[in-house]
């Protein structure tokens, strides 16, 4: 089993879950965070960490988050370091359907912030 991060996240982009990994197995988007589920250890430190709570164990019913994060991980920068959340997080926290409506493909920017 691993952990997924899945459509919460998406316009908010917490990383108090990147901070706490102890695999850093989370990757950047421009928009959202992802989890290595071929890295992820299956502790589960990550998900009490998340404010919007995005982070899920992989089941069933989530198997296209568990495809997405590994798609996404080979695509984008990987996070160690805590940064500020997208401008929006808290007005997008909770709202439905945000990847189909929201998800940006594009990998982050790299900054000193997440190197």
């Amino acid at each position: 089993m691993t952990y997924v991060v899945t459509d919460n996240c998406v316009r908010c982009k917490y990383t108090d879950c990147v901070s706490v990994c102890p695999v850093d197995c989370f990757y950047e988007g421009e928009n959202m965070l992802v989890i290595d589920p071929e890295a992820c250890i299956d502790c589960g430190v990550c998900v009490v960490e998340c404010p919007a709570e995005a982070i899920s164990p992989e089941s069933p019913d989530l198997v296209r988050w568990v495809e997405i994060n590994r798609e996404y991980t080979k695509k984008w920068p990987n996070i160690t370091k805590k940064k500020d959340a997208l401008p929006e997080a808290k007005e997008m926290d909770g709202m439905k359907n945000k990847f189909e409506n929201f998800f940006d493909p594009r990998p982050a920017k790299l900054n000193k912030e997440t190197l």
